[in-house]
């Protein structure tokens, strides 16, 4: 079984993966129900402090609770001693998986437990939460790939064979999972990005990541590194300020507010970018963005058809990872 903490405190792709020897998660919550301990048998189990996890084990000595015998006793019992900021809905829980969505009054946070056989189940919706740093940059012969969740597309659409998507894994407030819709520039590859990007003029539809890498995009760019370098170190990008200011239309007149704004940049809040990782291949490019001592990384994904048709349940995993909260969920966000 996989344990999965989506948290803005860990790491670099801001999540901890744990392996559990148990088959179920009822058999995980067994194991643990009376330990002498909760808040340390958890962390020592899992890797890390998961915030509230403990309150069902404080709850079986205080309320002295029976163990469970089956899911659907597991089931009442977190709904009634779990502690989560949120309603009922914010605990999932099946035969198979746990999944949970809480916040710490600072950010929004999500854990999860998958037994093998969910995960051998469902590889396009689980596969990015068990990667790890870096995302593999291999290609193979050309395919198609068509995204099974809603993406923004960005017009007018490039003469390429290919589409290229970008996931932005970014926030500004505490409602900070599932922020952002991901973006699809049909007709475009990674490799034709930065011209395309200065070809276009931003919509109501761009995010303000979008307009930061456009404004930072030089007229001389031919490949997508060089802005992504000086996006980590656009003085925005540190949660506590918005990250763009009104850019012009005009691409030379962006890019030269904008790098006029980047020569005066002062990093607050213990913002560090030489920390950041940044890795640009032909058809991937991945980016863990530095922010905060206390919150630490974000990230940015952007990646073409090319690279999504040879990672096709990576890819979908990612883009399903931007889109909604619970990877398993048959909802999307809106």
């Amino acid at each position: 079984m996989y344990f999965v903490y989506r948290s803005h405190y860990e790491g670099p792709l801001s999540k901890v993966v744990r392996r559990l020897p148990d088959a179920t998660v009822l058999d995980w919550f067994r194991r643990g129900w009376r330990c002498d301990d909760p808040e340390s048998w958890v962390e020592s189990e899992l890797g890390t402090d998961v915030y509230g996890l403990d309150s069902i084990f404080e709850a079986v000595e205080e309320e002295g609770l029976r163990k469970p015998r089956t899911v659907g006793e597991l089931r009442n019992q977190l709904h009634e001693h779990l502690y989560v900021e949120g309603d009922e809905d914010c605990i999932r829980l099946d035969e198979h998986s746990l999944r949970v969505r809480t916040d710490d009054d600072e950010v929004a946070l999500a854990y999860f437990f998958f037994d093998d056989e969910t995960v051998r189940a469902a590889p396009d919706r689980l596969a990015y939460l068990l990667q790890e740093w870096p995302l593999p940059e291999d290609v193979g012969p050309a395919a198609t790939f068509t995204p099974q969740v809603p993406v923004t597309e960005i017009g007018p659409a490039g003469t390429a064979d290919a589409t290229t998507y970008a996931v932005f894994l970014t926030f500004y407030d505490g409602d900070s999972l599932a922020q952002w819709r991901p973006a699809a520039f049909p007709g475009v590859d990674l490799a034709g990005l930065p011209a395309h990007l200065r070809a276009l003029t931003p919509g109501p539809e761009w995010l303000p990541e979008l307009q930061v890498l456009r404004a930072l995009v030089a007229p001389e760019d031919d490949a997508i590194a060089p802005a992504l370098e000086r996006c980590n170190r656009w003085p925005g990008f540190n949660l506590n300020w918005e990250p763009w200011s009104d850019m012009p239309d005009a691409h030379a007149d962006a890019h030269r507010g904008a790098m006029d704004q980047l020569a005066m940049a002062k990093y607050d809040g213990l913002r560090r970018p030489e920390t950041s990782l940044l890795r640009v291949g032909e058809h991937l490019a991945q980016l863990a963005m530095h922010c905060s001592d206390s919150f630490g990384y974000q990230q940015w994904f952007l990646f073409d058809s090319v690279w999504a048709a040879t990672h096709p349940d990576l890819a979908q995993s990612l883009l399903r990872y931007a889109e909604h909260w619970d990877p398993l969920s048959r909802e999307h966000a809106s």
